[in-house]
């Protein structure tokens, strides 16, 4: 994986479990979301990694960032997909390509891993993940005429 000479980045490992999940916990704690806490996020880390459910990309020394990836099979194509479900900077790093850093080394992996396709979400109000996502080609087609109107919806089951 490629990145800006001062960015290291680096595969998660099921040993990251621990700073995989204060990481998480970190971010939803900032955000107001749900959070289990960090020793259970830290089991359930270690599991997903452990069965290849979840792959990490992780940044800085020590990981000040993460980007969480899940891939699964195509349905259309003879491909994987990949979907973005987390990318987190800790606050005191944000604007200095760490983000980016983690973006571009989580879109080479996808691509050797065969995936012909990313998606992500990400809210209306979070102005720099979607600079930074349409700066890498993400397109979002929300109110363009060149498609429909893509919608992301979620339910509590």
């Amino acid at each position: 994986m490629s990145a800006p000479p001062d960015v290291a980045v680096r595969l998660g490992e099921v040993a990251d479990a621990e700073t995989i999940a204060q990481l998480l916990h970190d971010f939803n704690t900032e955000y107001g979301d749900f959070t289990p806490g960090p020793r259970a996020l830290t089991e359930r880390i270690r599991e997903l990694l452990e069965a290849g459910e979840i792959t990490v990309v992780l940044g800085g020394e020590p990981p000040e960032g993460l980007a969480l990836l899940r891939f699964r099979p195509s349905l259309w194509r003879e491909s994987l997909d990949c979907y973005l479900e987390e990318l987190y900077v800790v606050p005191e790093r944000r604007g200095r390509g760490l983000g980016r850093a983690l973006m571009e080394a989580a879109i080479e992996l996808a691509r050797d891993r065969g995936a012909a396709d990313m998606h992500l979400g990400t809210s209306e109000d979070d102005v720099a993940a979607r600079g930074l996502y349409e700066s890498l080609g993400f397109s979002n087609r929300e109110g363009k005429a060149d498609g429909p109107i893509q919608y992301f919806y979620e339910r509590e089951l």
